[in-house]
Order: C-alpha cells, then sequence, then structure tokens
C-alpha cells in the first residue's frame, strides 16, 4: 500500500518491539534505513533481520539520554542517505512500580529516556530533515492522558512527549515537518505485554479491549507508514491511539491496576535504575 522507495528512514530505539516493527515495515516498503540503540549487539540482530528486504541498513549504538552520541549518529545517517524524509523517536524505558517504591534515580531514569531522549533525537535530528516534507514521529503512551497506578514516572515522561510533540509541530510547521504521536495500547511482542504474566490476567486484559483482541507490531507499523505518507500531508501535532480503543475505559483498565488488583505488583528496589 506505501511506497518509501528512495527515501531514508532512522529510528531511534530501532532494535525492538515496536520501533522494530515500524522500521521493518519501512524497510519492506524500499525505504533505507538508519537505527540507533544502545545495545550494540541488538543493533546488530535487528539491522540483519532489515537488510533481508534487500535495501540499504545503517545500524549505530548510541544512547538518547547522550545528545553527541545520538547527534553523531544521526550525522552518519545523513552522510549516508541524505536529508531524512521520516524521524521516528521510540527509544523508552519503563518498570512498574508505586511512586514510593522507587528511588529518584529510578523516576530520573525513565524521564531522561523517554522525555530528555526525545528532545535530543529531535532537537538533533532537524537539522538533517528534509524540508519540507519530512515526517517525524514519536512513539508515546496512554500514560501521556491517563494516569496509572505504578506508572508516576511513565505517566509524567510521556505527558511531557507529547507537549514537546506539540510545540515543535507549531515551530516547524514552517519548515514543513510534521510532528505527530502514536500512543500504542497492549500489543504483543512487546515487553510491557511480558508483564501479563498469566492466562489469566492475559484474558481479563482482553475482554475490556472493545476490540476484544491484543494489538500486534504491524497495527503499529500501518499507522506509522500512514503518518509518512502524502496521505497524511495535512496531519500534525496529533496523539493518535492505536489501542483497539482499550484506553477509552481509563486508568482502571491498565495492565498495572490489574496486576495491583491480583496482588501481583513486580518489585524493583529503592536502586532501581
Amino acid at each position: 500500500m506505501f511506497d518509501f522507495t528512495g527515501k531514508a528512514v532512522f529510528v531511534a530505539g530501532g532494535s525492538s518491539g515496536i520501533n522494530l516493527g515500524i522500521a521493518d515495515a519501512f524497510a519492506a516498503a524500499g525505504a533505507s534505513l538508519a537505527i540507533a540503540s544502545r545495545s550494540a549487539e541488538r543493533v546488530e540482530a535487528a539491522s540483519a533481520q532489515l537488510r533481508r528486504h534487500g535495501g540499504k541498513v545503517l545500524g549505530r549504538s548510541a544512547d538518547v539520554r547522550d545528545y553527541a552520541a545520538i547527534s553523531a549518529a544521526l550525522a552518519a545517517a545523513h552522510a549516508e542517505f541524505g536529508e531524512i524524509d521520516v524521524l521516528v523517536s521510540g527509544a523508552a524505558g519503563n518498570f512498574p512500580a508505586l511512586a514510593l517504591g522507587m528511588s529518584a534515580n529510578a523516576f530520573k531514569t525513565v524521564v531522561d529516556i523517554d522525555l530528555l531522549g526525545t528532545f535530543n533525537v529531535l532537537r538533533a535530528g532537524h537539522q538533517y530533515l528534509r524540508k519540507p516534507g519530512a515526517a517525524v514521529i514519536n512513539i508515546s503512551a496512554p500514560q501521556s492522558w491517563n494516569p496509572m497506578p505504578l506508572q508516576v514516572h511513565a505517566c509524567a515522561a510521556k505527558a511531557g512527549v507529547d507537549q514537546v510533540m506539540r510545540v515543535l509541530a507549531m515551530e516547524w510547521g514552517g519548515d514543513g515537518i510534521r510532528v505527530n504521536s502514536i500512543a500504542p495500547g497492549p500489543i504483543e511482542g512487546t515487553e510491557g505485554f511480558k508483564r501479563l504474566s498469566t492466562p489469566e490476567l492475559r484474558q481479563k486484559m482482553a475482554s475490556r479491549v472493545p476490540l476484544r483482541r491484543f494489538g500486534t507490531l504491524d497495527d503499529c507499523a500501518s499507522l506509522a507508514l500512514f503518518l509518512a505518507s502524502p496521505l497524511a500531508s495535512w496531519i500534525t501535532g496529533a496523539l493518535i491511539p492505536v489501542d483497539g480503543g482499550w484506553s477509552l475505559y481509563g486508568a482502571g483498565l491498565s495492565s498495572t491496576q490489574l496486576a495491583l488488583e491480583a496482588g501481583a505488583v513486580p518489585g524493583r528496589s529503592s536502586e532501581s535504575r
């Protein structure tokens, strides 16, 4: 349905989960791909997966919290492929914990990865984006507007990510750059989904999704392809859920709330990173 032949796509956090699914979809649609992630081993494995589509792939190990490192990865992508047509910022950190069960350092780490990392990727990437015509896509979460127990760090970070998205949609619109956010719900094949550790929790969670199924990596990737395509050329500053209607019910239906109700709150020490 989508043709990105001759387009350059950069995915921060593109070595696993939703971000890798998005990168894979762009590669299958003919784009040249650059991915960046902290783990060199994961980047190498993901790059090999992306190359099976036959296109050009560049992998770099970089921590989004390190502005110089992510800037260097973006510069390398620009040197290899030219102007970047699609920039996806999806690196994230999360774990379920009560506010009184996490340290200040644990809170700061998630905010630094999600919020500071998003700003770093977008701020460093702006100079390399195609103007006009580039599309920026942030990977947000329902926590950005829907408060959830055990998620004070992610709620704060993702709310900030979406405000960054809205402000940059305003500031960069004059350059012809569109900036939007995708908010995935419960998606199979992700770390978050693995926390639904029992069949009972999974069944209870699925029963509270209006469309009565969990999402897939392809569901997220399809929305990313659309937002980056000419079909979305007048969409900017939008936060779009891809969750089967799950977030319509509010915080009481979150996976962490279900775990809390079941008495299965995953623990992390007060020194959690």
